[in-house]
């Protein structure tokens, strides 16, 4: 089974690549943004108690969205393995997942990192954010901030995985055909 952790800063393509590797492996894609809406939206028990952190103005704890993700595992016992983008993110959610996957006789396969210079993806998401209705893609100052807290936060995580040997970075430039064989010849290669 592959287990696959992709980071990268916000328009690196983790989540165009994503879809765009899933069927081709049979992986299930889980997105923590989309888990999040999606069990807010139908009001599960963790989505309720997600929404009650976010509404008292907390950050919402590790080991509800780890519950979560363990549910979305859970979800799909005929998958090949699967892709996280947005999780995990700092060193106590990679150890929750790391726990957590070990429950299942499971590990990370390999964390892949989608690398492209800052002043590309300011461009690619102000494009985005003509069309997404996000307002948080159509300011620049706002996009090089998220890109601070990436750099200050989840890249961090390098070092973590790169000591167990599963840390791999990707030319996240060119066509979106070019950078999904990058990363197919990677993941064949594991």
């Amino acid at each position: 089974m592959k287990i696959l952790v992709f980071f990268g800063k916000p328009g690196a393509g983790k989540g165009t690549q994503a879809d765009l590797l899933k069927a081709h492996y049979n992986l299930v894609h889980i997105s923590t943004g989309e888990l999040f809406r999606y069990n807010m939206k139908n009001q599960t028990d963790l989505g309720k108690l997600a929404q009650s952190y976010m509404d008292a103005g907390d950050l919402v704890p590790d080991q509800v969205t780890i519950d979560m993700l363990e549910a979305e595992v859970d979800n799909n016992p005929n998958a090949a393995g699967f892709i996280f983008d947005g999780f995990p993110r700092t060193f106590a959610q990679a150890e929750a997942l790391d726990r957590f996957l070990a429950e299942k006789k499971l590990s990370v396969s390999a964390t892949i990192a989608l690398e492209a210079d800052d002043d590309v993806l300011v461009e690619r998401l102000l494009k985005r954010g003509e069309t997404s209705g996000r307002s948080d893609d159509q300011d620049e100052t706002k996009i090089r901030n998220r890109f601070a807290e990436y750099n200050d936060k989840t890249a961090l995580l390098k070092s973590y995985y790169q000591s167990q040997g599963k840390f791999y970075t990707i030319d996240g430039i060119g066509s979106l055909e070019a950078i999904s064989q990058r990363l197919k010849n990677l993941i064949d290669g594991l």
